[in-house]
C-alpha cells in the first residue's frame, strides 16, 4: 500500500484546479469546548497519510476515538450528527486504503462528512463548524483540497465523480475516485441517470452504496463478508477475466448462456442485480461497522486490474456507537448546539426547552390540517423532509393522504400534477432551495398546463448555520417570471394561515406560498385561516412621506423602521403587499401617488417583487415626475453560514437599514451613514 507525503495546508492546492483554500476567521482558541475523551491515537492524526502510517489493527481505536471527537465536536456546534457516525469506520477505512487527496474521496450530502473533516487537516476548528468565520456544515472545495466537491444537497456524487473519472482518463492518469452516497440519495432519479452513464462508459471508479435504512440488503455477517472478499479479489476477477476470454472460442449461444450462469449466481449469494444490469460491478453487502470485512474489499477494489465501475454495498447504522442517537427514531439526524453527551436527570431537567412562538413550519401544519379537515380533496406531498416540512404533523391526523416520495424532487412536483389532473388539491411542500432541483416540472408540468399544483416553500430567505446552499434566495425569481402564477408570502404566521386557506381555493391556477425558517410573532392563531382577495395587499399604517412595500418575512423591521422614521417626522406608511404575483397596482399606483419615497423590501435574491414593481412603475409612467423608488433585497453574493442577525445585518435588511435608505433617498447621506454606524 502506498502513501502519500504529509500534506501541507498551506502549500497550493495541487488538485484538480481547486479553488484556493478558504482561511477560516474562527480560530479555534476562541471556541469554548466542552470536556473530551482523551484521543492519544487521534491526537497523532493531522493528515489521512498519518492514517496510512498505523498499523490496520490499530484502525478500530482510531474510529472509536474519531467518533468521541464527532460526538464531542457537535455537542458543541450543533449539526447532523447521526449520519457522520454511521460512517466513522468507513472514513477510517477510505482514508487508510486510498491515497486521498491524489485518489478522489466524494461525499453525497457533506452532512456525513464531519468525521472526515477531522482527519483532513480541521480538527483543530471543528468547533467552528456552522458559525460564521467557521467551517461549512457540508463539503467546500474553497475549504480543503480532500473536498474535491461541494455538496449540501443530494444526490450529485455519482454524477460528479464520474465526471472526475473521465476528466482522468483523458488525463492519462491512474488515480482513484470514490463516490459514498446513502441509500437515501439513491431514491433521486439523478444517481440512477449517472449510474445508467457510467455503466456505459465503463471508466474505472467506485461508488460506495452507504445502506443506513431502507433495508434493501440481507443480513450481513461472516459469510456475507467472506463472499464480497471473494468476489472483490483479483484472483476472482483474474478468473473471471480468463472465463471470458476462454468462452470466445465457443458459439455465441454458449458464451452468452455461460455469462448469464455467473451472473446470476453470483447475484444469488451477493445481491445487486440491478447494479450490474446497469453495468457495475457488485461487491458486498458488507458490515460498514467491521474494519475487518471493510479493509480487504476496499484494497481488492482499490487494486483492481480489471477497470471498469464497482458498486460496494455497505450497510450501516445511523447513530452507530452513540446510544442516545441509535434510540432516536430520527437517529438524532440534526441536533442542536450545547446538547451534553452524557445527560443526567438533572441534565436532561435543565436542557428542557422554554416556551416559545410556534415555528411557521408548524403553523403552517395545523392550517394545512383544518384546510383537510374541510375537504378531502386536499393532500400533501414532500420530498423526503416530513419533519422539516411539518407534514410529519399532517401525516399522523391524514395518513392516507400524505406522500413522501424519497429524495424526488422532480417526481414531487409532477405527481403532484398528475393529482391535480384528478380534481384532487395538491400541497407540493418543499424547501425553497429544493424547488429548484425540480424546475423544469415547474415550468412544464405545472404551469404551461395551467395545473393547480399549490407549492408550499419552507425556508424562504435566510437559514443561518445551513449557509447559502439552504437559504431560499432565488423562488420569486424563478417562479415569477412564470405566466399565471399566484406568489404569496407571509408576514407573520396569521397571514400564512390566511394563505394556506387561500391556496386551498385557487383550483384553475398553480399558487405558491413562501414562508421563513424559525419562528412567529406569537401572535393569537384563528381556527383556520381566512380566504384574501387575490393580488390584493393591506395598509397597516398611513403616512405621507414614505411608503414602505413589504413582502414577507421582513414586516416585523419594518414596523420597527416605520416607528423611527415617524419619530424623525418623517411620516410613513407601511404596506404588507402579501403578492409577489399577481401585484396589487391599483394599491401601487396610489402610492406612488401620494408619497415622495418608495421602498421595496423582500428577503430574496434581485428579480423579485421590487424588480416586477420597478418594471409595472416605468411601464405606466410613474417614474417621469420624479418618484424615489429603493429597492431592498438579499445582496448579489452567496451568504455563508452565521447567525441569522449577522446574516440579515450583512444582507442590509434590518429596521435601521430601511430607515438609512429612505434618508438617503431623501439626500439627507450624512444622517443615513449615522444610522448605519451607530448600531453597527
Amino acid at each position: 500500500m502506498t502513501t502519500s507525503p504529509k500534506a501541507n495546508p498551506a502549500a497550493p492546492s495541487h488538485v484538480r484546479g481547486a479553488a484556493p483554500i478558504q482561511e477560516c476567521e474562527i480560530q479555534a482558541s476562541e471556541v469554548k469546548t466542552a470536556g473530551r475523551q482523551p484521543t492519544p491515537l487521534l491526537d497523532t492524526i493531522k493528515f489521512p497519510a498519518d492514517i496510512r502510517k498505523l498499523a490496520e489493527k490499530q484502525l478500530p481505536q482510531l474510529a472509536a476515538e474519531l467518533r468521541a471527537e464527532t460526538i464531542d465536536a457537535v455537542s458543541v456546534t450543533g449539526g447532523h450528527l447521526g449520519a457522520g457516525l454511521g460512517v466513522v469506520e468507513l472514513t477510517t477505512a477510505l482514508h487508510y486504503v486510498f491515497n486521498t487527496p491524489d485518489d478522489i474521496l466524494i461525499w453525497d450530502v457533506g452532512h456525513q462528512a464531519y468525521p472526515h473533516k477531522i482527519v483532513t487537516g480541521r480538527r483543530d476548528r471543528i468547533r467552528t463548524l456552522r458559525q460564521g468565520g467557521g467551517l461549512s456544515g457540508f463539503t467546500k472545495r474553497a475549504e480543503s483540497e480532500y473536498d474535491p466537491f461541494g455538496a449540501a444537497h443530494s444526490s450529485t456524487s455519482i454524477s460528479s465523480a464520474l465526471g472526475h473519472a473521465i476528466g482522468r482518463d483523458f488525463k492519462g492518469k491512474k488515480n482513484n475516485v470514490i463516490a459514498v452516497i446513502g441509500d437515501g440519495a439513491m431514491s433521486a432519479g439523478m444517481a440512477y441517470e449517472a449510474l445508467n452513464n457510467a455503466g456505459a462508459l465503463n471508466s474505472r471508479f467506485v461508488v460506495i452504496l452507504n445502506d443506513n435504512d431502507m433495508s434493501i440488503a440481507p443480513p450481513t455477517g461472516a459469510m456475507s463478508a467472506y463472499l464480497s472478499r471473494i468476489v472483490s479479489s483479483k484472483e476472482y476477477r483474474g478468473l473471471r477475466h480468463i472465463g471470458k476470454e476462454f468462452a470466445k472460442l465457443f458459439p455465441r449461444r454458449i458464451r452468452e448462456a455461460a455469462r448469464k450462469a455467473e451472473h446470476y449466481a453470483r447475484g444469488m449469494v451477493t445481491g445487486g442485480t440491478l447494479f450490474e444490469e446497469l453495468g457495475f460491478y457488485y461487491v458486498g453487502p458488507i458490515d460498514g461497522h467491521n474494519l475487518d470485512h471493510l479493509v480487504p474489499v476496499l484494497e481488492n477494489v482499490r487494486d483492481d486490474p480489471q477497470g471498469g465501475p464497482v458498486l460496494v454495498h455497505v450497510v450501516t447504522q445511523k447513530g452507530h456507537g452513540y446510544a442516545p442517537a441509535e434510540q432516536s427514531a430520527d437517529k438524532l439526524h440534526a441536533v442542536a448546539p450545547k446538547f451534553n453527551v452524557v445527560k443526567t436527570d438533572a441534565d436532561k431537567a435543565q436542557e428542557k426547552p422554554k416556551p416559545a412562538n410556534p415555528t411557521y413550519t408548524k403553523v403552517f401544519a395545523q392550517a394545512l390540517m383544518a384546510e383537510a379537515a374541510a375537504d378531502d380533496r386536499i393532500v400533501a406531498i414532500t420530498a423526503a423532509m416530513p419533519s422539516g416540512t411539518g407534514l410529519d404533523i399532517f401525516g399522523k391526523k391524514f395518513p392516507q393522504r400524505t406522500f413522501d416520495v424519497g429524495i424526488a424532487e422532480q417526481h414531487a412536483v409532477t405527481f403532484a400534477a398528475g393529482l391535480a389532473c384528478e380534481g384532487y388539491k395538491p400541497f407540493c411542500t418543499i424547501y425553497s432551495t429544493f424547488l429548484q432541483r425540480a424546475y423544469d416540472q415547474v415550468v412544464h408540468d405545472v404551469a404551461i398546463q395551467k395545473l393547480p399544483v399549490r407549492f408550499m416553500m419552507d425556508r424562504a430567505g435566510l437559514v443561518g448555520a445551513d449557509g447559502c446552499t439552504h437559504a431560499g434566495s432565488f423562488d420569486l425569481a424563478y417562479l415569477g417570471c412564470l405566466p399565471g402564477f399566484v406568489i404569496m408570502a407571509a408576514g407573520d404566521e396569521v397571514e400564512l394561515m390566511n394563505m394556506v386557506a387561500t391556496a386551498a381555493t385557487i383550483d384553475d391556477r398553480p399558487s405558491a406560498v413562501r414562508y421563513p425558517r424559525g419562528e412567529g410573532f406569537g401572535l393569537t392563531l384563528p381556527a383556520r385561516g381566512e380566504v384574501l382577495p387575490i393580488g390584493k395587499g393591506r395598509i397597516l399604517r398611513e403616512g405621507s412621506t414614505i411608503a414602505v412595500l413589504n413582502l414577507g418575512a421582513r414586516l416585523g423591521e419594518c414596523h420597527k423602521a416605520a416607528d423611527e422614521l415617524d419619530a424623525r417626522g418623517l411620516s410613513t406608511t407601511l404596506a404588507d403587499m402579501r403578492f409577489a404575483k399577481p401585484l396589487d397596482l391599483d394599491l401601487i399606483k396610489q402610492l406612488a401617488a401620494e408619497h415622495e419615497v418608495i421602498i421595496t423590501i423582500e428577503e430574496a435574491a434581485i428579480g423579485g417583487f421590487g424588480s416586477h414593481v420597478l418594471h409595472h412603475l416605468a411601464s405606466l409612467g410613474l417614474l417621469d415626475a420624479g418618484l424615489k423608488i429603493r429597492p431592498m433585497v438579499l445582496p448579489d453574493i452567496f451568504q455563508d453560514q452565521d447567525s441569522p442577525a449577522k446574516q440579515y445585518d450583512q444582507a442590509g435588511l434590518n429596521a435601521r437599514h430601511i430607515v438609512a435608505k429612505a434618508l438617503e433617498a431623501l439626500g439627507q447621506e450624512e444622517k443615513a451613514a449615522d444610522v448605519l454606524v451607530a448600531r453597527a
